[in-house]
């Protein structure tokens, strides 16, 4: 006998916390297969710094709606892992200011490329089709974990680097999204059959993202355009990877490596036809820009649409950059 379930709304703290912890546990496998440290109650305290930036612990205690105590032993173990450093400000022993250690900075932009876009799309699938009352929600869900956990849902994606084998992958995905939605313009052939002098030689990268049945179902290239400038391009996901969220594990894997690779430009060029993707670009942290407009939207004709990253925190159809 299942005595919280029984019970219906009377144990509902209890039941919710058991659920929350079976949930913390399935994403703690997805955390131990990308090689990370963390566990998965210290994620919203990583990543809060990581939005707003050094905080004092009250400042945490405030923005995450934790008690001090909680708090000061999540930091305490994140400091023991080099994630963060903690420095008392002043003489003042009680204000402490806390920031992201250029590890734990690694471990967000390696989790935000590949941890959360997986845990996120198994949670999409896990509450898929929930309706009726919350407690029959629950139930659901849990039925659902019993049957197919967290970590073996999703789209099964794994990032790929560029290699000369994949050439014709990265030739074909977005000759395909160009030939449908516009027409290939001269600048697009150059760059899809020259990938390696045109991006990688030039001080780009290219990144393929491959799903378990599937193979090699998108690409994205960064092409250096100037010092520590570069234009996010050539971005495509084939449509048989429709609903794998692999557009949004691919974008934020490629962002990641630009910011590795020291960008502090980061810019796209598209058109608003391609709304599905402008939207997920704002997801990641893209904002319209026209100076960007200005001074590079005349490489493409069809281009109406530019953009500038702008770090910030952390349903596709095929992706459609123009560059």
């Amino acid at each position: 006998m299942d005595i919280l379930a029984d019970q219906g709304t009377l144990f509902l703290g209890s039941r919710l916390k058991r659920l929350a912890e079976r949930m913390q546990g399935d994403v703690s496998r997805i955390v131990a297969a990308a090689g990370l440290p963390i566990q998965p109650s210290q994620y919203p305290l990583l990543a809060t710094l990581d939005r707003d930036g050094p905080m004092t612990i009250g400042q945490l205690v405030e923005a995450m709606g934790l008690s001090q105590p909680a708090v000061t032993r999540i930091l305490a173990r994140l400091a023991a892992l080099d994630l963060v450093t903690i420095a008392r400000i002043g003489r003042d022993q009680r204000q402490k200011t806390v920031t992201l250690s250029a590890q734990g900075t690694d471990m967000i932009a390696r989790s935000k490329r590949d941890v959360w876009p997986r845990v996120e799309s198994a949670v999409v699938d896990l509450c898929a089709g929930l309706t009726g009352p919350l407690i029959d929600q629950i139930a659901a869900i849990e039925a659902a974990l019993l049957a197919t956990p967290l970590d073996k849902r999703g789209a099964g994606l794994v990032i790929r680097p560029f290699s000369d084998a994949l050439a014709g992958d990265f030739h074909d995905i977005n000759a395909e999204w160009i030939d449908t939605m516009f027409r290939m313009e001269e600048t697009d052939r150059d760059v899809l059959r020259n990938p390696r002098a045109r991006i990688i030689d030039a001080g780009g990268t290219i990144l393929f993202v491959e799903a378990a049945g599937l193979g090699i179902v998108g690409a994205c290239a960064l092409q250096k355009t100037g010092e520590h400038q570069f234009e996010l391009t050539k971005m495509g996901v084939r449509p048989s990877a429709q609903g794998r969220k692999a557009g949004e594990f691919l974008l934020a894997a490629i962002i990641a490596k630009a910011e590795a690779m020291g960008a502090e430009t980061l810019y796209l060029l598209t058109n608003a036809i391609c709304a599905p993707a402008i939207h997920l670009y704002e997801k990641l942290g893209f904002v319209h820009d026209a100076a960007i407009m200005r001074d590079f939207g005349a490489r493409y004709a069809r281009c109406d649409v530019a953009m500038r990253y702008r770090p910030q925190s952390v349903s596709e159809r095929a992706v459609c950059v123009d560059r």
